[in-house]
């Protein structure tokens, strides 16, 4: 080294002792600053070197360096301290006997480097370094609601993740189906950006981009923001979205509901199906499998033709179209054949069956199905199988035979498929009635309503031989119902009503006969109905009502009566005989009762006996009387 060169090293090294001498801030050698990390709005607690003892810090100067600037804010002296004015001015304190600064409510514009510098015994400085954190929101994220086609030749947005308040910038990572997403050329781009807040704080903003498949139609995204807090490292999820994933179809099926057997009467609905999103416009057409013809139906918009009652002529052959409305390819579904099973036009021969008594009648049923029938014959008003197959022989008519027959034709193969047809049986015959003659209980001068019933071939009609509006009603084909109110007078309560019916082959009539009930009856409209019950044609048994049981009463009061006074006859000739009686003899006799016994009744008997015979009346006391005394005699009955 030259001359000149040692000259220039001598004068640098002079330099520099001096500018530490002079105690200019920031020049003493330092190695890196002490780390200090707090939380946003917490207390940052700077310590002015660990080693120094309380003698050192009488008089210390604190400076806030930013941009290699250090700016004076806060003075020790004598260890009490003063705040310069300016940001710092209200939130710094001394703590620990003067060897620590407090900052309060810590901001992001308070991370930078702290230093304080000592001036006695000698000029010494310490350097820290406050690190701010603040964990952000919880993020939240927005699917592209319009949806990505696969047809797309660049990446398409696939979401959006917003993560805010938070400091500093956290880093946010993608995942699809829970696997984390990388930067990928031409496929997968993520672009980010942030916003610093009048706070100081960081909203970060974060968009995907992507090429999505058809696969990608249920897949998963979400966001994940990771940050640093003095605690250690931590992270947020965002919730998982879908997004919409168009893409055309490349088949086209037919579905039918329900599944299984059908029957007319269901419901059946045929839905067409596509793998394409969004579906392709659908049509469905039906070939008839005999004429071959084709058919389009009528379907919504989502292609669901519903037939409801399904019937027979629904069956055939179904097909479904798809037509792909932006690149115009038509799909067609594999044919689909619908079996619709029926059981009609079930048909009894004869149609209105009619014969003589004692007679014998042949039924025939038949039926269209497309599958095996059977057949069965039941009696209308019970429900009784009277025979199985489709004819029914019906032998020795009897009128009780007439009424309503019906042939059920049913198709095993599948269950609840069935038909009936109903066919009345007629049998001729005059009107017959259930009885004769009936009594019915009413009051006076009340309406009461009358009822009668006849059946009979051809069917009869009722008259009535009191006045009165008379109302009939069909009961069968056979079978009528007349009902006449009327006013009970005496004069109908002596002649009573008669129902007469009627037709071609002659007539039959009841009586009702009318008879006042008791006083203590319930008064009111009473109605009386004369049917054919027991279709007996008036020789069938009357079930009677209870007639008043007044006359038997007396009847029996009267019976009772007489044979008591037969008993006491008897008793009184008995004694009369004995002589214990004094009847027939002249004169009176007293008979006295024991004072206990004593009453106020006094009997009179004469007597026209002879006075030896009066000697038997004795009194109470056993005495007897003198067979001289010819006086009235009393009888005192005491008791």
């Amino acid at each position: 080294m030259g001359l000149p060169g040692l000259l220039c090293a001598v004068l640098l090294a002079a330099c520099c002792c001096c500018r530490r001498a002079a105690g200019v801030p920031g020049e003493v050698e330092q190695l890196e600053p002490e780390l200090v990390e707090v939380e946003v709005g917490s207390t940052a607690l700077l310590k002015c070197g660990p080693s120094h003892s309380q003698g050192n810090f009488s008089h210390v100067d604190w400076f806030s360096v930013y941009k290699e600037k250090p700016t004076l804010i806060f003075r020790v002296r004598q260890s009490q301290g003063q705040s310069e004015p300016g940001e710092y001015q209200h939130r710094l304190s001394l703590q620990d006997k003067g060897t620590t600064l407090a900052l309060a409510h810590v901001t992001p514009h308070d991370e930078r480097i702290y230093l304080c510098q000592g001036k006695r015994p000698r000029s010494q400085e310490h350097r820290i370094q406050l690190r701010v954190y603040k964990a952000p929101e919880e993020p939240s994220i927005q699917a592209n609601a319009l949806g990505i086609s696969v047809n797309s030749r660049e990446p398409e947005e696939v979401a959006t993740c917003v993560g805010r308040n938070g400091y500093p910038v956290p880093q946010v990572i993608w995942y699809k189906n829970g696997w984390p997403l990388k930067e990928q050329k031409n496929r997968v781009h993520i672009q980010s950006s942030q916003i610093v807040e009048s706070s100081g704080l960081y909203t970060l903003r974060s968009v995907l981009k992507a090429q999505l498949l058809k696969e990608d139609k249920d897949a998963q995204f979400y966001c994940e923001l990771n940050y640093r807090l003095p605690s250690g490292n931590h992270m947020k999820e965002s919730k998982e979205v879908t997004v919409p994933v168009f893409y055309p179809a490349e088949k086209v099926w037919l579905e039918v509901e329900p599944v299984g057997i059908l029957k007319e009467g269901d419901r059946v609905e045929i839905r067409c199906l596509a793998d394409g999103n969004p579906p392709p416009h659908f049509s469905i057409s039906k070939q008839n499998p005999s004429t071959r013809e084709v058919v389009e139906e009528t379907a919504d918009d989502d292609g669901v033709l519903v037939l409801e009652p399904a019937q027979k002529e629904h069956s055939g052959l179904y097909e479904c179209q798809g037509l792909d409305l932006e690149t115009t390819a038509s799909l067609l579904s594999d044919q689909r054949e619908l079996l619709v099973n029926y059981v009609s036009d079930v048909r009894v021969n004869p149609m209105a069956p009619e014969s003589q008594e004692g007679s014998s009648l042949t039924l025939t049923c038949e039926a269209e199905s497309n599958q095996i029938l059977e057949f069965q014959w039941l009696r209308e008003k019970t429900g009784e199988v009277l025979e199985k197959g489709p004819v029914l022989q019906l032998n020795n008519l009897k009128r009780d035979a007439g009424g309503g027959y019906c042939c059920m034709a049913s198709v095993p193969s599948v269950p609840g498929l069935n038909r009936t047809q109903l066919v009345n049986v007629a049998i001729f015959g005059s009107p017959w009635m259930a009885v004769k003659k009936r009594k019915v209980w009413v009051q006076e001068n009340t309406m009461v309503n009358l009822s009668c019933e006849a059946s009979g071939h051809p069917r009869p009609t009722i008259s009535w031989s009191v006045g009165g509006a008379a109302n009939e009603q069909d009961q069968g084909p056979q079978s009528v119902l007349s009902i006449v109110n009327v006013l009970v007078t005496p004069e109908l309560l002596g002649t009573g009503a008669e129902c007469v019916a009627s037709n071609s082959l002659g007539k039959n009539t009841t009586v009702i006969f009318l008879e006042l009930a008791a006083s203590n009856r319930t008064t009111g409209p009473i109605t009386s109905t004369v049917g054919p019950h027991a279709r007996a044609n008036g020789t069938s048994t009357e079930k009677k009502l209870p007639e008043p049981q007044s006359k038997g009463v007396v009847i029996v009061a009267v019976t009772v009566c007489l044979l008591v006074l037969a008993v006491l006859g008897a008793v009184l000739y008995f004694f009369y005989k004995k002589g214990k009686l004094p009847c027939g003899r002249s004169g009176k006799q007293e008979i006295t009762l024991p004072p206990s016994h004593k009453s106020e009744f006094v009997v009179e008997v004469k007597s026209d006996k002879l006075p030896e015979e009066m000697g038997l009346l004795q009194g109470s006391n056993g005495d007897k009387r003198a067979p001289g005394d010819q006086g009235e005699k009393y009888i005192d009955l005491r008791h």
